[in-house]
């Protein structure tokens, strides 16, 4: 195959010779409509890579997660500094903000400031009706990607992330097992009740068990309010109180503290342990026999998919921009 030259990516782009010569030389003086089809022209023809073709203007991006102490929040960051690795040439600046869940005024405000200098938004939040406004009052020159967690405001380009409702099924199926014919009740916990995804793994939790194991019930779906004591506390109160209790769903962060609240519960009585995401952490619970299964979404993989994403919606990379559907995996003892 005859190697690509400067010429063909002129003639793709549909501009001068000495347009293209300025791009990669990155002499300036080209409009970014022309840079950026310049560099789509080459990335498609292959130029050769040991040119280094970068763009030139730096686009900014808002990144708005939980800090590192909740873990599934960790994964996320640390899947936005491979993807800053892996598509270092795309010439994206990120900037990370570390959002309160419980403060939805302080997140609004955060959002309207980075409404400001921001490119792009990519963000996990809750579904607070102050932050869906922040949201829709965005200029419209910023497209807003979600991940692991949908907000439904309008003008959201593009969520990544699991069908959470499915998620909650599996996991509902996974209990029912579990607890077995015996049947008995399970606690649903949730971090918080306004975030989607949260509500719609309960309610696809329920579903299944009503559909497929009638005898085992769930006595309430309970908030944390995404704070790992109070997951624990909750856990506690409800297991001596309930003698019935078989089970928990945990779809939220807390595991490690609910685990040792429970521990002498456990020792008299059977109570199986359902939770989500493979942390470091959750790992060693999970061969230890201490959680009895893990449904994991690939965090890091999802806040890669949502870079390419904002990177495909401001014309850095090729190809269409939409939501995609991530997959889930299945841990349990033996698997890990």
């Amino acid at each position: 195959m005859a190697k690509v030259t400067l010429e063909d990516v002129a003639q793709a782009a549909g501009v001068s010779l000495a347009t293209v010569d300025r791009v990669v030389n990155r002499r300036g003086g080209v409009s970014a409509d022309k840079e950026r089809a310049i560099l789509q022209a080459a990335s498609r023809l292959g130029l050769d890579r040991n040119l280094v073709i970068s763009p030139r203007a730096t686009k900014r991006i808002a990144v708005l997660i939980q800090p590192p102490s909740n873990p599934f929040h960790n994964q996320l960051r640390q899947g936005i500094d491979q993807a800053r690795a892996i598509h270092h040439n795309l010439n994206l600046l990120f900037q990370v903000e570390q959002i309160d869940p419980a403060q939805p005024d302080r997140i609004a405000a955060q959002i309207a400031r980075a409404g400001t200098w921001a490119d792009g938004m990519i963000l996990t939040v809750p579904a607070a009706p102050r932050i869906i406004a922040a949201l829709e009052a965005l200029p419209p020159r910023i497209p807003v990607v979600t991940m692991a967690d949908d907000v439904p405001a309008r003008g959201r380009a593009a969520f990544v992330g699991p069908d959470d409702r499915q998620s909650g099924r599996v996991a509902g199926d996974l209990m029912g097992h579990l607890i077995g014919q015996g049947g008995g009740e399970a606690l649903v916990l949730i971090g918080r009740f306004d975030m989607p995804g949260h509500g719609a793994r309960a309610g696809g939790f329920i579903d299944v068990l009503a559909e497929r194991h009638p005898g085992v019930r769930v006595p309430d779906v309970l908030e944390t309010h995404e704070d790992k004591a109070s997951a624990a506390a909750i856990a506690l109160r409800a297991a001596r109180a309930n003698p019935d209790l078989r089970g928990i769903y945990l779809c939220t962060t807390g595991c490690s503290e609910l685990v040792a609240a429970l521990a002498s519960i456990r020792q008299s009585r059977p109570l199986a342990i359902v939770t989500h995401e493979l942390t470091p952490e959750r790992r060693l619970m999970l061969k230890a026999r201490k959680v009895q299964a893990i449904i994991d979404q690939k965090p890091a993989l999802e806040a890669l998919l949502a870079v390419e994403t904002m990177a495909r919606l401001i014309g850095r990379l090729e190809g269409e921009a939409g939501s995609i559907a991530t997959e889930i995996q299945i841990f349990m003892p033996e698997s890990v």
